[in-house]
């Protein structure tokens, strides 16, 4: 079985328990510190990676990490996980516990570089024209700047683009004379 089949499936039993044990949020919660915290340490996704390291010690560093700062579900369900040899999924496992938690929730999330910071205008209008779109009840934005655009913005939703810059604008007609002049 693939990595991200098997994170996949771990995030939905988790998903599944948390919903039962009424502590869906709390567990969202658990799970976005855990991917930060590992996205942040390298050296403790080497542990998490590395087949050498026993399991009991892995077990023993992630609840020295984390202790009574997470829901006694996510604290025995990293235990599974260890415990099983799968700490080198835990990271994907979080990953894929937030991206099921979205679709749950209709939570989209809408990615825009821009050659300068977006207004709070813009912001509100491109929340307003995805939510339209996607029928989402939330949108969540991440913001990057990217001076090459010239001006305009790109929108990634998902699998899809939308390239409203003026460097888009200007492959597009690039590529449209190279056509017209063969």
């Amino acid at each position: 079985m693939s990595q991200n089949k098997a994170s996949a499936r771990y995030a939905k039993s988790l998903i599944d328990l948390s919903i039962e044990q009424k502590a869906f949020e709390e567990i969202r919660n658990d799970m976005v510190l855990i991917e930060q915290t590992i996205d942040k340490n390298s050296l403790l996704e080497a542990i998490l990676q590395n087949p050498v390291i026993p399991l009991g010690k892995k077990s023993g560093i992630l609840d020295q990490i984390f202790g009574d700062k997470i829901h006694a579900v996510t604290r025995s369900f990293l235990k599974l996980v260890v415990n099983k040899g799968r700490s080198a999924i835990l990271f994907d496992t979080t990953k894929a516990f937030v991206t099921q938690y979205n679709l749950i929730k209709g939570i989209v999330t809408a990615e825009v570089s821009s050659a300068s910071a977006l207004t709070d205008e813009n912001r509100a209008e491109i929340i307003a024209v995805v939510a339209k779109e996607t029928g989402a009840n939330q949108v969540l934005i991440k913001e990057k700047v990217n001076e090459d655009l010239i001006g305009g913005f790109i929108l990634k939703v998902g699998d899809k683009q939308f390239d409203a810059s003026i460097a888009g604008s200007l492959n597009k007609l690039k590529k449209e004379l190279s056509l017209v002049t063969m």
